[in-house]
């Protein structure tokens, strides 16, 4: 078990990675003291492999355990959904001391973040991440949010966890594309931050990919370190530190949504976004034609989409419109000068924008 210190000023947590560690969760849960009853937000999926493990753990420790089931995928991180949760939290919540747990991928931790952000103005939750993308990505942070029919993420909060806990064994249930949707995040960190992982990424992607849970861990344990130093560098993104992040997003979010969240999963999305990132940077003169091509095959060998399909370029820009990174109505971008570092660039003509973006796209669909 390692752990990994998430030393902000106000808040502060640890991010415990490790295999098999949800049997000892109730006793770490415990010198939380962030209350006695638990609300288990996850979906049935997971609630079928891990439920009763977790609350075996809880009940041992004299927790009381509920759980609150949401459908599998994007769809559930809507505002129906989430003021339907919160009303039955408040249902529930009758001379009890409740903190949430959010159980699962990064829909779920997005979600049952926001439900704790937003119940009584704020109530105790930490993150048990399932999936490869939520435990390097997204369960780490505090960016907690629903989407809007406009575009992803436009409603949230910063609002930290108490731990979270990632155990990779669970990891080993994973299908092999939910594998390769968190490889596209973890690429992403090598790009942005180390090389070093991006080249571990490319020697053992074919071990990740088939479950190798000694080479999920080292991926794991590397993305959550890299993560925990730029959120503590930059808590809220004010300083432009955290965008960093955000490499292959602007794009990829707007795929996302230009396709009603059916088209493509996350990390297919931030794949392609990255791929366009890629072809900017090179267009700008930030990166060399060798690096693009190293990025293009890591991400193709991986079993990431080469080609985007069945979305138009007009529905891409028009969702890419409502991007949070955009300012004073500059666009933004986070673009690669090597594999490694990146900086934040405003202002990109949009010819230089749409002409990548048509590069990787399938000819019917411009």
């Amino acid at each position: 078990m390692s752990i990994v210190n998430v030393a902000l000023k106000q808040n502060a947590y640890k991010i415990v990675v490790g295999q098999n560690i949800l049997e000892n969760l109730g006793k770490q849960v415990s010198s939380l003291k962030i209350g006695l009853d638990a609300v288990i937000i996850t979906n049935p999926i997971i609630k079928k492999h891990y439920g009763k493990l977790v609350a075996a753990s809880l009940t041992q420790k004299g927790f009381t355990v509920k759980f609150f089931e949401v459908p599998e995928g994007e769809k559930s991180k809507s505002a129906k959904m989430a003021f339907q949760l919160i009303e039955k939290v408040a249902q529930y919540d009758r001379l009890k001391r409740v903190f949430i747990v959010a159980m699962g991928g990064g829909v779920v931790g997005d979600l049952a973040g926001y439900v704790a952000a937003a119940y009584k103005r704020g109530i105790p939750y930490f993150q048990l991440p399932t999936t490869f993308l939520a435990q390097i990505d997204s369960a780490i942070g505090g960016k907690v949010g629903i989407d809007l029919p406009m575009g992803k993420n436009l409603v949230g909060a910063f609002y930290q966890p108490k731990v979270v806990f990632s155990d990779v064994a669970s990891l080993a249930t994973l299908s092999k594309r939910q594998i390769r949707n968190g490889l596209a995040e973890a690429i992403k960190y090598g790009i942005i931050y180390d090389k070093k992982l991006f080249d571990f990424i490319a020697r053992h992607y074919e071990s990740l990919l088939n479950h190798d849970l000694k080479a999920l861990e080292k991926v794991v344990l590397s993305c959550s370190k890299i993560k925990a130093e730029v959120v503590v560098a930059d808590e809220k993104e004010t300083k432009g530190i955290r965008t960093i992040l955000n490499f292959g997003h602007t794009v990829g979010h707007a795929i996302e949504a230009a396709g009603t969240y059916n088209d493509y999963q996350h990390g297919e999305a931030i794949a392609l976004g990255m791929r366009v990132a890629a072809d900017i940077s090179y267009q700008l003169k930030l990166l060399s034609s060798e690096n693009v091509l190293k990025i293009n095959q890591l991400l193709s060998a991986v079993g990431l989409p080469e080609k985007i399909q069945k979305i138009r370029l007009a529905d891409i820009m028009h969702k890419m419109q409502h991007d949070k990174k955009f300012q004073s109505g500059k666009n933004r971008f986070v673009l690669a000068e090597a594999i490694g570092k990146v900086s934040v660039v405003e202002g990109i003509d949009l010819k230089i924008i749409k002409q990548a973006i048509k590069a990787y796209m399938y000819s019917s669909r411009v």
